[in-house]
């Protein structure tokens, strides 16, 4: 006797393929305009706008899992065990700069975030890859090179708003895009530094 066939795993297959493919393109599109159409997202998804739809039923919902898609990229690139083994002050300027290229690569993203996400939304989808600025925020006081004088959830959260402040300077065309990183640097670092 032959077994009964098991349609769902591949159709479940099939889903996660799709929405693997409209996240991916929708991050893709988004981060170049944030003004790209489901349409176009779902052509170089290449799904019809119905498994759009299917898996995404508003544009919010869209563009928080692109978010979630984008901040998991970014974690994980920050991630990286060399930033515990330099001094703190250096690991610092090495964290800047890669969270800039990362956030500059997709800064339009955030323009589409803000215009269907509550900020706090946004704020929370940071969490993770905030905690690694927390670590070394806290690792450099320990080396009494960071300030103590604050709270360090306070310096975390100027961390956050400098960097998507320079990105919005940016897009607006009041920061010019190559000296954005040194800004960045010299603004944060200063804030940062002990003995202030």
């Amino acid at each position: 006797m032959t077994p009964p066939r098991q349609p769902r795993p591949a159709r479940r297959a099939d889903a996660e393929r799709n929405i693997a493919a409209i996240v991916t393109a929708a991050l893709d599109l988004l981060a170049k305009d944030p003004d790209a159409s489901t349409a176009d997202i779902a052509k170089a998804a290449g799904v019809g706008r119905v498994t759009l739809y299917g898996h995404f039923p508003t544009r919010e919902a869209l563009v928080e899992a692109v978010l979630e898609r984008a901040v998991a990229l970014a974690e994980a690139a920050l991630d990286d065990p060399a930033y515990e083994e330099l001094p703190a002050q250096e690991a610092m300027s090495r964290l800047i700069a890669s969270a800039w290229e990362i956030l500059d690569g997709s800064r339009r993203l955030r323009t589409a975030a803000d215009r269907v996400l509550p900020a706090e939304r946004i704020r929370h989808h940071h969490d993770g890859a905030l905690a690694h600025v927390e670590r070394l925020i806290r690792r450099g006081r320990d080396e009494g090179v960071f300030r103590t004088d604050l709270p360090l959830s306070w310096l975390v959260t100027h961390f956050y708003a400098t960097l998507h402040s320079a990105a919005e300077e940016v897009e607006a065309g009041r920061l010019d895009r190559a000296d954005a990183a040194r800004v960045l640097e010299a603004t944060l670092r200063s804030v940062l530094a002990a003995g202030r």
